[in-house]
């Protein structure tokens, strides 16, 4: 897990903390940083399916994403429309 204050580097693996209907993502999806906005203030970041399909790539403020923390456990769930 980060340094509170530490940017995220692209590939870094993150975790969204606010759901996004609009575009079918949920509290606590797991995405991959692809770029890095003004020096850690936002990220595009990948979403996929488990098996490599490309859900979504969006871009988010750092307020809504963190790093993955000790001991947490990956949950699978539908995407909606896939």
């Amino acid at each position: 897990m980060q340094d509170e204050g530490e940017a995220m580097k692209e590939l870094d693996t993150i975790v969204l903390t606010d759901d996004l209907p609009d575009i079918g993502l949920a509290q606590g999806d797991i995405g991959t940083v692809a770029l890095v906005h003004r020096g850690g203030q936002a990220y595009e970041v990948e979403f996929t399916t488990l098996d490599g399909e490309t859900v979504a790539v969006v871009t988010l403020f750092a307020s809504q994403v963190r790093s993955i923390a000790p001991k947490e456990i990956a949950h699978a769930r539908m995407v909606a429309g896939q």
